[in-house]
């Protein structure tokens, strides 16, 4: 008798702890997730890096790591690698789950640029899948009757801006090279979302209400984010079957049917039925595409080698040409909240845009002096330049030592953001990072019958050949890649990978990545603190703060120093980790990304 009584008090025990576990949710989300007893092991990492993204911490790991986007990819992206896949696979995984959840600013219609770290090899290894311009495409064809520049927003919707794009090529390229699962596995999640209908998020939706004048323009296009006339809403859930089917596809035939088959058909019909922008994509022009493999660009800042992507992007080039200016500098003291600190990266970074301007672009037309950008004495006389408490009152670029360095001309070309990025490490220890465009929201507007957008890369060219007298690096031509603001990073210390990063944001996607590898190697800031960091960008002069933070208070200080102070909103996405005793997830709070590790 007695012992039944024990076991009655035990049970009754146990049911007011269970029951107190359950109340406690309101307060601790995961002591809530901890009491659920029919949660799998990879239910409870999301679940887990839910309740770190609501806190504002970096989530924190032992085997493997992802930071994309948006949520849905993030957690398919997670059970690739739960199931011992490698990053690529994962990264496959996302771009498919991207493309659907998240397409005005990724997708099959587009490009991007990949950095991986293999380390069994201890290789890092760069490629590039950006789009291409047309055969057909022609110095002056964002120029009207006159020879004037036409209206970006008028180049941009419709068919004329589309390149070929390179996302299919580089997806396969890259799992072919360090892919482990099977590649049809890796786009049955994508399918299912696609099919059964994924859950709209606020970001799409309002940015669909934003766009809704150019979206209209386009029927395929308004009937898909317009129903009834009423944009969609954050929270509905929206299928795309014909998106379903072209991943279908390309999972079983790889992507050759996306250049060379059906789908190919579909881009080439949607170019040349576009009557309110006639393009000059043809189907040779897919034929033709090919993924090329780049060598990286890496350079010391203190003990860190920084890398990144090589031309037609200009990321890596500008990033490290800015902290080679700003080395000698006292960074790490003066901090993050001091005027002084963005005086000096500010016209850092109007020193390297310069550059940038005159001598990067596509290396396959153009010779493009990396060695002689990246060399530290060039850089150290650039710097002195910053030995002043004032704003540099003209920033001209540099003068080189090579035969075409006053060859061309400087191009101003505007580069709109709407871009992703990728962050992973696996638990093989190989690390991805990759950056991927349509280039701006909703790219050219265009919806295919296969259910993605095309691109509208072409208007990352200049528009103008010629400026001066002198040609233009960056000037259009047939089968060349437009310049790129796009900066996949990988860092190393003592010859180990330590950091992943990059972000979506056009031009300023150069000034985001910089101030986040400031904040992690200057500052010591952890993966969520960097991606939190407020920003301040000069790229031409004036400089841009970032309303409603702590870093507003420096406006004064700037404008006294002789600058144009412009407070603004920004919308970096930066997605960061760290790898170091445990493998460290940040994602930019500005966005809808997160990071899950196990």
């Amino acid at each position: 008798m007695a012992s039944r009584l024990i076991i009655f008090v035990l049970i009754v025990i146990a049911c007011c702890n269970a029951f107190a576990l359950q109340q406690s949710d309101m307060n601790d989300p995961e002591v809530y997730i901890l009491s659920k007893k029919n949660i799998s092991d990879l239910d409870l990492v999301i679940e887990k890096a839910k309740s770190f993204k609501k806190k504002g911490l970096p989530v924190v790991a032992d085997n493997w790591m992802v930071v994309t986007a948006n949520f849905q990819a993030s957690s398919v992206a997670a059970k690739i690698l739960n199931q011992g896949g490698t990053a690529v696979d994962a990264m496959v995984a996302a771009q498919a789950v991207l493309g659907l959840v998240e397409p005005e600013s990724s997708g099959l219609g587009g490009g991007a640029f990949l950095l991986y770290y293999n380390s069994r090899t201890k290789k890092l290894t760069s490629l590039d899948g950006r789009e291409t311009a047309p055969l057909q495409a022609t110095s002056t064809m964002f120029l009207d009757k006159n020879g004037d520049v036409i209206k970006f927003i008028d180049a941009v919707v419709g068919a004329r801006s589309v390149g070929v794009p390179g996302i299919p090529a580089l997806l396969e390229n890259a799992h072919i090279r360090w892919g482990k699962l099977e590649w049809p596995s890796l786009f049955k999640d994508a399918i299912g979302l696609a099919d059964s209908g994924f859950l709209v998020s606020q970001k799409l939706s309002s940015s669909v209400k934003k766009q809704s004048d150019s979206i209209k323009k386009i029927k395929r296009t308004r009937d898909y984010f317009f129903s009834d006339n009423q944009p969609i809403e954050a929270g509905q859930l929206l299928q795309n079957k014909a998106y379903a089917d072209t991943l279908r596809k390309i999972s079983k035939y790889g992507s050759s049917i996306f250049y060379s088959g059906e789908i190919a058909d579909d881009i080439v019909s949607t170019i040349e039925n576009d009557d309110i922008n006639p393009g000059l994509l043809s189907k040779k022009d897919l034929l033709l595409y090919e993924v090329k493999e780049r060598k990286p660009i890496c350079s010391f800042y203190h003990d860190h080698e920084v890398c990144g992507m090589g031309p037609p992007s200009s990321g890596a080039l500008t990033i490290n040409q800015i902290l080679g200016m700003i080395e000698n500098f006292p960074i790490s003291d003066l901090g993050p909240s001091n005027p002084k600190t963005w005086r000096i990266i500010g016209d850092a970074s109007r020193l390297a845009f310069a550059d940038r301007a005159l001598y990067i672009a596509d290396s396959d037309f153009v010779f493009v002096p990396v060695q002689e950008l990246l060399n530290k004495k060039y850089l150290n006389d650039r710097s002195k330049n910053l030995n002043t408490e004032k704003k540099i009152p003209i920033v001209r670029p540099g003068k080189l030592d090579t035969e075409n360095s006053s060859s061309f001309s400087v191009d101003m070309s505007a580069e709109l953001p709407s871009t992703s990025h990728i962050s992973i490490v696996d638990m093989y220890g190989n690390v991805l990072s990759m950056t991927t465009s349509i280039e701006n929201v909703f790219g050219s507007r265009l919806m295919t019958k296969s259910g993605f957008l095309l691109n509208n890369e072409l208007t990352d060219f200049s528009f103008k050949d010629k400026s001066n007298g002198k040609l233009v690096a960056n000037r259009v031509a047939p089968r060349k890649r437009p310049r790129s603001s796009m900066s996949p990073t990988i860092i190393f210390h003592n010859n180990q990978p330590i950091y992943a990063l990059g972000s979506p944001g056009g031009s300023n996607i150069i000034g985001y990545v910089l101030n986040a590898i400031i904040a992690l190697i200057d500052w010591n800031m952890n993966a969520q603190q960097a991606s939190s960091i407020p920003h301040a960008i000069n790229k031409f002069g004036v400089f841009d703060i970032e309303v409603n933070r702590e870093i507003k208070g420096i406006k004064n200080s700037l404008e006294d120093m002789g600058y144009e102070v412009n407070l603004k909103k920004f919308f970096s996405g930066l997605n960061i980790i760290a790898i170091k005793d445990h493998l460290y997830g940040g994602s930019d709070p500005r966005r809808e990304g997160y990071a899950i590790g196990k």
